[in-house]
């Protein structure tokens, strides 16, 4: 490598004058150069025995096998005999290779990726154990007040490994059909059953782990047996429902593998008339509505100064919540208007009524709370622990605040820390927030279920439970990040993409965000006019619950005014594998650049 293939860009400067900046691509940082020492004897070359060694101790590799090895061979001999300054390569080293193809080997991301690329957690537990990738309003193709309603989105986020898929069902303008909307706004609606049917499609093309489909449900009794009849022919044998059983515990993902199932609020006995007023004029409850939002102040003479009194303005989304008293859900069952209906309901979405912590009980069967981030905020801070509790059996979902109409996103952490299962997201708002989400869900082989830490599902004394809003005094890990290099920016973007008169200044910016206690960030130097810039750069980073820490990892362009960005990933910290590790980038929507990426080191201690 080196300057082999030094090149050069030209960039016009001043009036007539013309700028020559060489594009040499770098050498092999000094560690591996050490690294491939060692392990060589120091000889110039390495063989497949000594290559496989190096995988096993400095990589990491446990599993990593001879035969492996040999396919690295092949690969680098394949890129040898295409490689005009080898193609006299001295026969006798067919079966050894060089500094620097161990050094492009490693570049290379299908080989040597930053995290595993199989499930490896435990998936036999009930789902309330896993964090679930969800998506919020998942057929909106824009804003939450204006954009089309489409059965596309909900195939890009299938295709992404989203499990969660949220549908909003109301009746057409005659009442005699059912249509997928967005509620008291100006979108336009969108098929159900095209938007079952790609469900039904594409579930299980990036994993074959449950797909749950969360319905606001607006419909009358004679509806919901359409879409009974509807969601039992398009996915049949799919379709997991327990029946008339009352779940005390929720399935595992291994046991629902390459099924559906569906979350929504039962539906009670209403003795007024089926009629429903169009939701285009007013957001009155129907009656299969109440919002989810929580007024807590007006729960029982029991309820603390601490409840949380406030709730959001609706916007027409997140309203399939019931509330019934804590002696109705001990003693009363729901009388069906619509036994099918809720015949083929897995995830009840209830609510108690009372004090906040009457609505947290964790005794009897199993259900499912939505909760708006805001609700969650202000439950959080006199109720952590009852929330932490309420987790461990049961299902949380956290959702966007109504006034997030552009469809942008909150930090997910604030979910996560109590242990929220479905922290829901607009999947078409891109932004750092939605970096952190894809970020951790590329756990677990990317099959959209992360077992949660242990530290969330311990079982605590009164007055001695975990707070994550609190810094823990737990023993911390120490995470070493050293970045390198940067690599692939020439092949994906022109010479005058970044600045119209030299090549690009790259710094990168690295942070922890996880526990309150854990976030921290760093920079790298700029290097100035590098198409390939080599940092060499070690930081340190102190994690109390490395379980919950995202690697946040952004490369910029420095400029006068704003630094353009350059890419972008987010890693599951608890993931990383160590050694020298070839970092994919991607762009703002998290579409993986083709050829850009870094090459970083990661260690713990």
């Amino acid at each position: 490598m080196g300057n082999n293939m030094a090149t050069h860009n030209e960039y016009k400067s001043l009036l007539f004058f013309i700028r020559k900046f060489k594009v040499i691509e770098p050498d092999p940082p000094q560690d591996l150069e050490e690294a491939f020492s060692k392990f060589t004897g120091g000889e110039s070359h390495m063989s497949v025995e000594q290559l496989h060694r190096f995988m096993v101790e400095h990589q990491g590799e446990e599993h990593y096998t001879l035969s492996d090895s040999e396919k690295v061979f092949e690969k680098v001999l394949q890129e040898r005999k295409t490689c005009q300054e080898t193609v006299q390569a001295d026969h006798n080293r067919e079966h050894e290779i060089t500094l620097d193809e161990l050094f492009r080997f490693l570049l290379h991301n299908d080989f040597n990726a930053p995290l595993k690329a199989q499930v490896h957690h435990d998936m036999g537990a009930p789902l309330s154990h896993y964090f679930i990738y969800t998506g919020h309003n998942s057929y909106l193709t824009g804003n939450q007040l204006s954009s089309d309603c489409s059965e596309e989105p909900i195939i890009k986020a299938l295709k992404r490994g989203v499990r969660v898929i949220e549908l909003d069902l109301w009746p057409t303008c005659y009442k005699d059909d059912i249509k997928v909307d967005h509620g008291w706004t100006f979108t336009s609606p969108a098929s159900v059953e095209k938007c079952l049917e790609c469900i039904n499609e594409y579930g299980f093309v990036a994993s074959q782990y449950p797909v749950i489909i969360t319905i606001e449900d607006h419909l009358t009794t004679d509806l919901r047996a359409k879409f009974t009849e509807m969601v039992t022919r398009i996915f049949g044998e799919v379709l997991y429902y327990p029946g008339e059983e009352c779940l005390i515990e929720f399935p595992s993902p291994e046991s629902l593998k390459n099924r559906v199932i569906i979350s929504t609020k039962p539906p009670r006995e209403r003795f007024e008339s089926n009629q429903i007023k169009d939701n285009s004029i007013s957001p009155l409850l129907n009656e299969s509505e109440s919002p989810e939002e929580e007024s807590f102040g007006d729960a029982s003479p029991n309820s603390s100064r601490n409840e949380v009194e406030t709730e959001d303005t609706q916007n027409g989304s997140d309203r399939d919540e019931g509330s019934i008293s804590a002696s109705e859900y001990d003693q009363k069952p729901y009388l069906e208007c619509s036994p099918d209906y809720k015949r083929i309901i897995t995830i009840h979405n209830r609510k108690l009524k009372g004090c906040l912590k009457e609505k947290l009980r964790t005794e009897g069967e199993v259900r499912r709370l939505s909760w708006s981030e805001n609700t969650l905020e202000k439950a959080s801070e006199s109720h952590g622990a009852d929330i932490l509790r309420f987790t461990q059996k049961n299902i949380l979902r956290v959702y966007p605040s109504a006034m997030r109409v552009k469809s942008t996103n909150f930090k997910p952490h604030i979910g996560w820390m109590y242990g929220a299962q479905m922290v829901a997201f607009n999947m078409q708002g891109h932004g750092k927030s939605l970096w952190l989400m894809q970020g951790m869900f590329r756990a677990n082989g990317g099959c959209g279920y992360v077992k949660k830490p242990q530290i969330l599902m311990q079982k605590h004394q009164c007055g001695n439970e975990f707070d994550p809003a609190r810094i823990q005094s737990v023993k911390k890990k120490t995470l070493k990040v050293k970045v390198y290099m940067g690599h692939g920016w020439s092949s994906d973007f022109t010479p005058t993409y970044f600045d119209k008169f030299s090549p690009p200044d790259f710094f990168t910016k690295i942070r922890v965000i996880g526990m309150p206690g854990d976030v921290a960030k760093k920079k790298t130097k700029v290097m100035m006019d590098n198409w390939f810039p080599v940092w060499n750069e070690e930081f340190e980073f102190s994690l109390s619950v490395p379980e919950l820490a995202l690697l946040l990892i952004q490369v910029k362009d420095k400029d006068q005014g704003r630094d353009d960005f350059a890419g972008q990933t987010c890693l599951p910290v608890s993931e990383l594998k160590h050694g020298f590790r070839s970092v994919p980038l991607y762009n703002r929507k998290g579409e993986k650049f083709k050829s850009v990426k870094l090459l970083m080191r990661f260690q713990f201690e």
